[in-house]
């Protein structure tokens, strides 16, 4: 297995298969109540098998090259995870998610793992827009999408219903000639 740099601070990013599933769902489990403020995958993750299925699933996107799914790794451990939820090459639009535990929050591992796939699915697949939707109450989240570069397209109001309440989500993009000409290097 291979893993990518995330800096000097030994950070790394790696990518998360089926056959890591228990040490996937320990990290939910560490993070499960903060992660699931804004993130449903606390409620689909719930013991080893959801959590191998879920492993599954990223790994059948990667082989129908639609999605991809790292995890972040701060000194070996998984903290998070950084992701291409949808990929259409053909139409070269692409969705960009993430979620941290609460000990990893604050050191710019998500800023610099995004920054990661971004130029993978720029660079390497063609993808022309990157998207990043999030729910406006997510005011880290949408701190990350505005250091990468992104612009806010809208908001879809009460769009999301999320544990029997509706919120408003917004969309941030960047297109791939502004990734290339503003991106801010690792």
């Amino acid at each position: 297995m291979y893993a990518m740099s995330l800096g000097d601070d030994g950070a790394e990013l790696r990518p998360l298969e089926p056959w890591q599933a228990e040490e996937f769902l320990a990290h939910l489990d560490r993070g499960r109540e903060f992660i699931g403020q804004h993130n449903a995958l606390p409620d689909v993750v719930t013991d080893l098998a959801s959590s191998r299925a879920f492993l599954q699933a990223y790994a059948e996107k990667a082989a129908s090259d639609t999605g991809r799914m790292y995890g972040i790794r701060a000194d070996g451990r998984l903290v998070g995870a950084v992701l291409l939820r949808k990929m259409d090459v053909e139409q070269g639009v692409a969705e960009v998610g993430c979620w941290l535990e609460p000990a990893a929050v604050g050191k710019g591992l998500v800023t610099r793992a995004a920054r990661v796939i971004i130029d993978w699915a720029v660079g390497e697949r063609g993808i022309h827009r990157v998207e990043w939707w999030v729910s406006s109450a997510n005011r880290p989240s949408i701190a990350v999408a505005r250091r990468l570069g992104m612009a806010k397209d809208g908001v879809l109001r009460e769009s999301y219903l999320y544990r029997g309440k509706r919120h408003d989500e917004e969309i941030w993009s960047v297109l791939a000639p502004d990734w290339r000409a503003g991106r801010p290097a690792l």
